[in-house]
């Protein structure tokens, strides 16, 4: 779809009054971004005033086929898919089937948390809220990366064992897991699979005729992304990244042309093209209103006073305008989402790789155009800034194996294999194996198989795991504890470098020998 761009946008954007040449310039800036950020593919949409004014692809869906990302391209939106369990949400508590105050008990009698206070009343609210106490990512191994063997029914049973790094309500710590009980308790309500409501109840009402609840229900489609990261410098193509018990935090595939039609829905107040009203007035109040704050940067680029989470999205104010924004990120994929209401304003950016520098170029430029700042060349700013995050990903990295090197040439230093080799569980994670294969030593995930690695040592009690999958960039220490006798009792594992995504939560396992 290629279409004018609005006289507004025009006008504050560069101040040139001819709509052909300032679609260029936008044409332009996302090519230079794909070109920077090394993102093969990259979607773009804008709305204003209850009009789609721009919708493109750009670049390749996939380095592998070649083929051109367009309009229509699917890609998984990943966390954005926590705005429609939200809204899933809304219209049953609009329908009387549920409270946003209710006990998660009254719904999933056999759900637990770690404190028996918090198990008897912690809320559906407090679910989509991140306030229930558990980390930022915390349990996330239980779904990521792909292939786990764990079922949702699973997981609800395991958060019982993961211990709360802070109290009940009182910090946002961005949790997925809790997404993915609140997708349940939509299951156990409706009797529909989390999925099937979403498709049936918010997106064939929305006109969202091309978006599937999950990547499985997306199979035959043809024009969808394959997922990229970067490996040794340079992306490639990865597998899809996502489980299908973690849809209710993140599942949906979707595309830019459905993604406008779901940001003009929701800046009609929730209303269909046709005239329906989805969600009352009373719980877009909820959804849009903090429900838990965070801090504020005192010195940021939006002269932003408020920040935190309502429902299903993250709220602040940028320039005295109130907006609603969410992101999305898989191995291979990132996605943003920004509505600014009362200027009746969405941008959405689709990408099929993983960097965030990438869509906030695009989404902080096209931003200040409307809010009248003048250019502040987001693409340099975000491109000094990666460059000066990924030498110091770099230096953390080069000095963990530097130092694994100068051990390794030690052999009498090094632990031996009847030491640390054995079976090791974790209560909510599962059983993880560390074996001797002829001279190497390696480990594997019973519970996330794809998520295997060679043990290279690095202290008399530590080695760093270098995982198969080089595009996980997430590379541990796994370190053992002895007992007396000189043998590993337990084990323990951290990230070598802060560019680990925090759903690789290797930090919250407690591993003990069995």
């Amino acid at each position: 779809m290629k279409q004018k761009l609005s006289f507004f946008f025009l006008l504050l954007a560069v101040g040139i009054a001819n709509a052909q040449v300032e679609e260029k310039k936008l044409d332009e800036l996302v090519q230079n971004t794909l070109k920077t950020f090394d993102v093969p593919g990259m979607s773009v949409g804008i709305i204003k005033d209850g009009k789609v004014i721009y919708s493109k692809g750009f670049g390749v869906r996939s380095l592998t086929t070649k083929q051109p990302m367009d309009e229509n391209t699917l890609v998984g939106i990943a966390s954005n898919s926590k705005g429609f369990t939200c809204t899933a949400l809304a219209i049953l508590a609009d329908e009387g089937k549920l409270d946003w105050d209710d006990k998660v008990s009254k719904y999933i009698p056999e759900f637990q948390m770690y404190d028996p206070y918090v198990s008897q009343n912690v809320t559906i609210k407090d679910l989509v809220t991140h306030r229930a106490g558990l980390g930022l990512g915390q349990g996330d191994l239980m779904f990521f990366p792909e292939g786990g063997n764990l079922t949702v029914n699973d997981i609800v049973h395991n958060v019982r064992y993961l211990k709360p790094e802070n109290p009940f309500r009182t910090t946002l710590d961005y949790n997925n897991i809790m997404f993915i009980v609140a997708g349940e308790v939509i299951h156990r309500v409706s009797g529909l699979s989390w999925a099937e409501f979403i498709e049936q109840r918010i997106m064939k009402p929305v006109g969202m005729t091309s978006s599937f609840g999950s990547y499985n229900r997306a199979k035959a489609v043809a024009n969808k992304i394959d997922a990229h990261a970067p490996v040794d410098g340079k992306a490639i193509a990865v597998p899809h990244d996502w489980n299908e018990t973690g849809n209710a935090a993140g599942g949906i595939l979707s595309n830019i042309k459905d993604m406008t039609t779901w940001a003009e829905f929701l800046l009609n107040n929730f209303t269909t093209k046709d005239g329906k009203k989805l969600v009352s007035d009373k719980n877009v109040h909820q959804l849009w209103s903090l429900q838990i704050p965070d801090a504020v940067a005192a010195k940021n680029p939006y002269d932003t006073s408020f920040y935190g989470y309502g429902m299903g999205w993250f709220l602040s104010d940028v320039k005295g305008h109130k907006q609603i924004q969410h992101t999305g990120g898989l191995i291979g994929t990132v996605t943003q989402f920004t509505l600014i209401p009362d200027m009746k304003l969405g941008i959405v950016v689709l990408t099929n790789q993983q960097s965030g520098a990438a869509f906030s170029t695009v989404t902080n430029t096209v931003k200040d155009s409307y809010l009248g700042i003048a250019d502040r060349n987001w693409l340099k700013t975000y491109d000094d800034r990666m460059k000066k995050m990924e030498a110091e990903f770099d230096k953390q990295k080069k000095e963990a194996f530097a130092k694994l090197e100068t051990f390794r040439k030690d052999k009498n230093l090094q632990p031996k294999a009847e030491q640390f080799v054995g079976t090791y569980g974790d209560k909510w994670f599962g059983d993880v194996e560390i074996s001797q294969q002829g001279n190497a030593y390696r480990i594997f995930c019973k519970n996330s198989p794809r998520l295997k690695g060679e043990l290279l040592p690095f202290s008399n009690n530590s080695f760093i795991i270098k995982w198969d999958d080089r595009s996980y960039d997430a590379d541990a220490y796994i370190i053992f504890d002895y007992d007396e006798t000189g043998k590993a009792q337990s084990a323990r594992l951290k990230p070598i470098s802060d560019v680990t995504d925090f759903s690789f939560d290797f930090d919250d396992l407690d591993l003990r020998r069995k």
